[in-house]
């Protein structure tokens, strides 16, 4: 029997490629006639707010980053700069080559999936058009949540829409918002993605004195699963 009756997996950085801003954001700052720099300024300093949606909607969210950096776009315009950053929220979301294949060869082995992910208003609404959304279980945002990682409400509520406990469930991530430890404070067992190219990644409060498992590539997840089993007839 599987040890790990569920994986449970961080999103950007961890089934996703590294997470860099591109030019869609430089346009988003634009339609509010904000300094690119300053909007961005602002981005960095309230992610874990904006994440936990304390601002409301996306167009109320945008207009208190505005307030923030000074300028006091039209109604229109920030409805224009809410399309436009969910368009560049997608365009850099690239999934990782062996996401699909991870999260498959896990659910042929009869173990459960899902994401826990810290994000804002976009990740929400276009998760359900990328390829791992059939494969997965479960999903957990902190924007409709209202908290972010290392919260250990979020994998808690994860467990319970699986109906499983917490020593069930393995959780992989990238180690941003001290999400290793978290998953370890909520019961659960913990591994960090390093994977080489996340040296570039856009990331907050990372784990940065994680000494647990460390995995350098998402196929090695399989590989973890598969080496914790229990042998037939074993407790698991």
């Amino acid at each position: 029997m599987p040890r790990f009756r569920a994986v449970l997996f961080d999103f950007f950085g961890t089934l996703t490629c590294p997470v860099r801003r591109g030019k869609g954001h430089l346009s988003t700052a634009e339609l509010l006639g904000c300094p690119p720099d300053t909007f961005l300024e602002v981005l960095d300093s309230s992610f874990y707010e904006r994440a936990s949606g304390r601002f409301g909607s996306v167009e109320a969210t945008l207009r208190w980053v505005c307030e923030q950096a000074g300028v006091h776009p039209s109604t229109e315009a920030i409805r224009a700069a809410a399309t436009a950053r969910h368009q560049a929220v997608r365009a850099d979301t690239r999934l990782r080559d062996e996401a699909v294949p991870t999260l498959r060869a896990l659910r042929r082995r009869g173990v459960r999936t899902g994401v826990i992910s810290d994000c804002t208003h976009e990740l929400p609404t276009f998760l359900p058009e990328l390829a791992i959304a059939p494969l997965l279980d479960v999903r957990v945002f902190s924007v409709q949540a209202g908290r972010c990682k290392p919260d250990a409400a979020l994998y808690l509520a994860a467990c319970a829409r699986l109906g499983l406990s917490p020593q069930d469930c393995l959780y992989v991530g990238d180690g941003g918002s001290q999400e290793l430890t978290g998953a370890q404070r909520a019961g659960m067992s913990a591994a960090r993605l390093a994977s080489p190219d996340l040296v570039d990644h856009l990331v907050f409060n990372p784990d940065a004195d994680w000494a647990g498992r460390t995995l350098e590539s998402l196929c090695e997840v399989v590989d973890l699963v598969d080496s914790a089993a229990s042998p037939v007839g074993a407790p698991v």
